[in-house]
C-alpha cells in the first residue's frame, strides 16, 4: 500500500474562495481604472480643441484690420483690433455617446462665416471625428469685450451633458485667457 505524505494535500475550499474573491476585487478595480482612462482620453479632445480655439481668437484680435479703400495722398488710416463674431455650434446637436464627422466644403460646418465672423474669421477647423459640440461666443465682461470657447458633450449617451469653457477678455488692448478651463460634469 502506498501512502501519501501529509504535507502534499491540495487547497481547501476556503483558500480557493479567498483567491476567487481577491481576483474579483482586482477585476472590479481594473474595470474602473480603464473606464476612467478612456473618459480622460475623450475629454482631452475638448481641452486641446478649446485651447486652439482660444489661441485662434487671440490671433484674430491681434490681426490689424484696416479699411480696404484706397487712401488719398497724405491720408492716414488707423488699424483696429476686432474680435471675430460668434461662430455657429458644430455640430448643431450635441453628439450622444458617439463621434460626429464634420462636413467639409464651402459653407459647411467649420467653413461658415466670413472675414469678420464665425469659424472662417477664426481660421479654425477640425477634420477628424469629434465627441463634442464646439462654439465660439463673443461676450461683454466688465472690461468691455471678450469671448468664450465652449465644448459640450454627452460621452456616455445618458442625456446628461458635460461642458468645458475657456474664458477670454480684452484688457489694455491685449487678450487675457483664463489659465484653466471651467469644467461642469466633465465625465458625462
Amino acid at each position: 500500500m502506498i501512502r501519501k505524505p501529509r504535507n502534499s494535500r491540495g487547497f481547501t475550499l476556503v483558500e480557493l474562495m479567498i483567491v476567487v474573491a481577491i481576483v474579483g476585487i482586482l477585476a472590479a478595480l481594473a474595470i474602473f481604472g480603464v473606464k476612467k482612462y478612456v473618459t480622460n482620453s475623450k475629454t482631452a479632445e475638448a481641452r486641446n480643441t478649446l485651447g486652439q480655439i482660444s489661441k485662434d481668437g487671440a490671433a484674430a484680435w491681434s490681426r490689424d484690420i484696416m479699411k480696404g479703400d484706397i487712401l488719398d495722398d497724405g491720408a492716414k488710416v488707423g488699424g483696429s483690433n476686432a474680435l471675430c463674431g460668434d461662430a455657429e455650434a458644430v455640430p448643431t446637436v450635441v453628439p450622444a455617446g458617439e463621434k460626429y464627422q464634420s462636413k467639409t466644403g464651402a459653407g459647411l460646418d467649420y467653413n461658415s462665416g466670413d472675414a469678420t465672423t464665425g469659424w472662417t474669421c477664426l481660421k479654425f477647423s477640425m477634420e477628424g471625428p469629434q465627441y463634442y459640440q464646439y462654439q465660439y461666443i463673443t461676450t461683454a465682461p466688465a472690461s468691455g469685450k471678450g469671448f468664450n470657447s465652449v465644448a459640450t458633450g454627452d460621452l456616455n449617451g445618458d442625456g446628461k451633458k458635460g461642458t468645458f469653457t475657456r474664458v477670454a477678455e480684452i484688457r489694455n488692448g491685449q487678450v487675457v485667457l483664463s489659465p484653466t478651463l471651467v469644467e461642469v460634469n466633465p465625465d458625462e
